[in-house]
């Protein structure tokens, strides 16, 4: 049981051991305000919800180092979420003691970053700062999570959001503008729905070109420009053999007499033998290819030193610019356009490809590598003109019936 001491000064001393057996005091000027705190500390010890009220002194900055280091998570997701704790909550928080942050101060922060940060960025910001802070709850730093209820910004797809080619466009257009080295890349990535990690990952002896196959077993993984092999896939789901389309086998055949395998046997490499950046990929082969095949801005000849390039800026404004070069107008609407198709766009059409074609969901769930049905369903499936079609069909005695009551009125 605790105790009340006046002190020499005129001050009420309230003290009690806490869930260690420690000793613990705290010095008021009433009794009455001694023995109040004192009733709630002996009450959260009979509950449970004991917390030390000199514990909330530990600043943020110091705690949240504390908890990267524990935490047991993927290589990717550990450097994410290191950029993300460093840039945006540890700048605001890092020198803030634990006990002082409070929920309207944390609703004030989002809102602060919201004005500045897309909804999903915010959404990481938030989630990264309520995880120490549940951390902080449980090792009894403090009482409750301050971050929960915090109301977020809205997040809401963009008509550039997950974006979707028909067949001919991936074999007519982007296809021919892709650099030979990289084509078979592009085409079994829109062929089999593989991930960029999975097709980069990919070595010699998961290809079977006999039987039209390829074995997801393996991926490549890209921290701070280093590209390192994980020898498991994303998911148990993603361990899977996914069918090869006549058109890839062919082209992996001739990228296999063309191009030498990497290190390891890697099928993809780059230049000089080594891996694929996704980074450098993107801007130096994905989106050049797409100004190359009509798909991102424009770039026209005027005279024989004088190429303009156009494209849309964030704000769908119309923005053009002359350049003495063809390659100097293309670097400027891939550095500058705003949107375009990315490169695992390649993976949402595939999928929504199969769903048209009436391949069962269970079946696309399989090739995908999702661990559940409504994850095919519910972000990798997109609208068809086929679809479409079906849903008039389906509606065609209706109309009919409309056009008959006003032909008789």
């Amino acid at each position: 049981m605790g105790h009340i001491v006046k002190t020499a000064a005129g001050t009420f001393r309230a003290n009690w051991r806490d869930v260690t057996d420690r000793q613990k005091a705290k010095t008021f000027r009433t009794r009455k305000q001694a023995a109040a705190f004192l009733a709630e500390v002996e009450s959260a010890l009979s509950k449970g919800s004991y917390v030390d009220p000199r514990a909330g002194r530990v600043r943020f900055g110091e705690y949240a180092a504390r908890w990267l280091l524990a935490r047991n998570v993927q290589q990717t997701t550990r450097a994410r979420d290191e950029s993300i704790m460093r840039n945006h909550v540890l700048a605001h928080w890092s020198a803030v003691p634990i006990g002082r942050i409070d929920h309207l101060a944390v609703q004030q922060w989002v809102a602060q970053l919201g004005s500045k940060l897309s909804p999903a960025t915010v959404d990481k910001c938030h989630n990264l700062l309520s995880l120490v802070l549940a951390a902080a709850v449980r090792d009894r730093l403090i009482g409750v999570n301050p971050a929960d209820g915090v109301r977020l910004p809205a997040t809401r797809k963009k008509d550039t959001d997950d974006q979707v080619v028909t067949p001919e466009v991936l074999a007519g257009k982007i296809l021919p503008a892709i650099p030979d080295r990289y084509r078979a890349l592009v085409a079994l990535a829109g062929g089999t729905g593989l991930r960029w990690g999975e097709c980069v990952g990919l070595r010699w002896d998961a290809v079977d070109l006999d039987t039209n196959c390829v074995r997801v077993i393996r991926v490549a993984v890209e921290v701070a420009g280093t590209v390192t092999a994980k020898p498991f896939p994303k998911s148990r789901a993603g361990r899977r053999t996914v069918p090869l389309p006549a058109v890839v086998v062919g082209l992996l055949t001739r990228h296999r007499d063309a191009y030498p395998a990497g290190p390891a046997g890697e099928v993809f490499t780059n230049s000089a033998g080594g891996p694929l950046r996704r980074t450098l990929f993107r801007s130096r082969v994905w989106r050049p290819a797409l100004v190359a095949a009509g798909l991102l801005g424009s770039v026209k000849q005027l005279s024989d030193s004088n190429y303009r390039a156009t494209w849309k800026d964030n704000n769908g404004r119309e923005v053009t610019a002359d350049h003495p070069t063809r390659a100097t107008a293309v670097r400027d609407v891939v550095k500058s356009a705003s949107g375009g198709l990315r490169f695992h766009d390649l993976r949402h059409s595939y999928a929504t490809w199969l769903i048209s074609q009436g391949v069962p969901v269970n079946d696309v769930q399989a090739v995908m590598g999702h661990e559940q049905a409504s994850t095919t369903l519910n972000r990798y499936t997109h609208g068809s003109d086929e679809r479409d079609s079906r849903v008039r069909n389906a509606l065609a005695d209706f109309s009919l019936t409309i056009e008959a009551q006003e032909d008789q009125k």
